[in-house]
């Protein structure tokens, strides 16, 4: 039996599109829920509209920002990337696999969480072309 479970929002981040925690504690695991590019004003990190309206996406800047934004929620319950034990990403477009494996291999290494990519129809919001979740183990 598990005999702490607490779910967390937290002050800072971007509010969740529905009623949800940012993260979820059950004993030693710590279970992230999906994560984008999102900014607490609801623009996305790596989604531009140029001059003539057209909207442009940028795979490394997105996944960038995702990673960034899973640390910051670990570190806010007391945990870090390392702590990672298991990571899941959805992409719009298996065509920015390479991308987003640079920026994926600038924080992790073969000692890093066990990964599934697949690619998504659509994400919660037009402007998210990648989301991850993922759960890490933190002793309480």
């Amino acid at each position: 039996m598990i005999d702490e479970v607490k779910a967390t929002l937290i002050p800072g981040k971007p509010t969740p599109m529905a009623r949800y925690p940012h993260v979820k504690r059950a004993g030693d695991l710590l279970i992230l829920s999906g994560t984008s590019s999102r900014r607490t004003d609801n623009s996305f990190v790596g989604a531009d509209r140029d001059e003539n309206g057209t909207m442009t996406f940028d795979i490394k800047l997105q996944t960038r920002a995702v990673i960034k934004n899973i640390q910051s929620t670990l570190q806010s319950v007391g945990a870090e990337l390392g702590d990672l034990v298991e990571l899941n990403s959805y992409l719009i477009n298996m065509d920015d696999f390479s991308g987003y494996n640079d920026v994926y291999n600038e924080f992790f290494d073969y000692d890093g969480p066990a990964r599934t990519t697949v690619a998504v129809h659509q994400l919660p919001h037009s402007h998210i072309i990648i989301e991850m979740k993922g759960i890490a183990y933190k002793p309480i």
